[in-house]
């Protein structure tokens, strides 16, 4: 008879370090370790070695960098996705991605049950969760940190030690890092307290504002269809854009958030973010849509945007309405096409210029010069009748009003 086998998303971090240990000492089951590199850094080097170490009979790290990007952040940034007007998702962006992969090696394998390292009261157990029902509805599931009997990072921590489980967090700065691509996701330790400003030492990819350097720096981007093609003439490739973008940007301390946020279970949460590249992205793509996009359908598409960030906050990237969202979405940017220069100093984002050929400012309309050709007489029909209904309620009030 075959071992059980438990497919674990497995980070190379403190908790999924210790849940692979643990899973291990608990279950009489084979446990293949499944990491997605979304861009990360930090825990990368070694970490087939430091599963196998821990109790993992296989592991899979899978190169997910580009597919990230192209078919996961292009679609949020299009979306204009910003969670509570801020933060550009990069998290919850990568979560459904490595659901997806889960899913995929788990039935590849023949495993019957995932496993992840989510809180009881965190977002990703729900990204990750409903991103496997919707995919792979006959799995089983399992969250060891919702269960064992660790209360603490501190006890974690002291496990970690007691096992020879090589791990980077230290006691005396216990912060918990989640880092891709499109952002990193800085919390614990002193970052619960919101009235504590975040020591520098939180900070992993930007530098301090105040630091930065005195002269500004020129960035240009050309969009194709509401998606970066080319950044500065030269950078071609979307996972360089990116990439690019994060140094460079980060350099001018562009990208820092500070937010106390919803979370899906219904608590606050105090969160830190680094988004240098997703900022200035963000900012030139909005940019070209005010160019583009007629009024209706820009107004229409704030309210969508939202909703599109609530959805993949919330874990319903594979939603039903997620998918509908997005074919709007994707026609709103069928002419989101052109060129866009931005100045980064000491943390922000100024637009210098912004062109398309698609644009629908016409300087002959908009001056105020001997140039103008806007037909100013047509102006008070127009607003005779714009202003129709609400005269004719206040003149039917005051009629009301007088025979009382």
């Amino acid at each position: 008879m075959s071992r059980k086998k438990i497919v674990v998303a497995y980070s190379g971090g403190l908790d999924t370090s210790v849940m692979v240990k643990w899973l291990s000492e608990r279950y009489d089951a084979e446990i293949i370790t499944v990491t997605g590199n979304l861009g990360e850094t930090a825990e990368l080097e070694g970490l087939e070695e430091k599963a196998a170490k821990t109790g993992a009979a296989k592991s899979y790290v899978v190169d997910l960098k580009k597919e990230f990007i192209t078919e996961y952040v292009w679609s949020a940034l299009k979306a204009g996705a910003l969670y509570e007007g801020s933060y550009p998702l990069a998290t919850a962006i990568g979560r459904p991605l490595l659901a997806k992969l889960l899913a995929d090696i788990a039935l590849a394998e023949g495993a019957d049950t995932v496993a992840h390292g989510c809180t009881g009261k965190g977002n990703d157990q729900v990204r990750f969760e409903v991103g496997l029902q919707t995919l792979a509805p006959d799995l089983s599931i399992l969250a060891p940190l919702r269960t064992w009997e660790f209360k603490s990072r501190e006890e974690e921590i002291d496990y970690a030690i007691e096992h020879n489980i090589p791990v980077k967090v230290k006691k005396d700065s216990p912060y918990s890092i989640d880092e891709n691509l499109w952002g990193i996701a800085i919390e614990c330790g002193v970052l619960e307290d919101p009235t504590q400003a975040p020591p520098e030492d939180a900070y992993q990819l930007t530098i301090n504002p105040k630091d930065a350097p005195e002269t500004a720096e020129t960035v240009t981007i050309l969009f194709e269809k509401g998606v970066p093609v080319l950044l500065n003439n030269s950078v071609s490739d979307p996972v360089q854009i990116v990439s690019t973008l994060n140094k460079i940007a980060g350099k001018h301390g562009v990208g820092r958030l500070d937010n106390i946020e919803n979370r899906v279970v219904g608590i606050k949460s105090r969160e830190i973010y680094e988004a240098p590249g997703a900022t200035v992205l963000h900012k030139a793509h909005l940019e070209l849509e005010k160019l583009i996009l007629d009024k209706d359908s820009f107004r229409y598409k704030q309210q969508v945007s939202n909703t599109v960030a609530n959805l993949i906050y919330d874990g319903l990237w594979f939603s039903p309405l997620f998918k509908a969202l997005m074919a709007f979405v994707d026609s709103t940017q069928e002419n989101i096409s052109g060129e866009v220069v931005l100045s980064l100093h000491k943390g922000n984002v100024t637009v210098l210029s912004r062109d398309s050929k698609f644009s629908l400012y016409r300087k002959d309309l908009a001056t105020y010069t001997e140039d103008d050709t806007f037909d100013h007489k047509a102006a008070e029909g127009f607003l005779k009748i714009y202003g129709l209904p609400f005269k004719t309620q206040s003149q039917i009030f005051a009629k009301i009003e007088v025979t009382v």
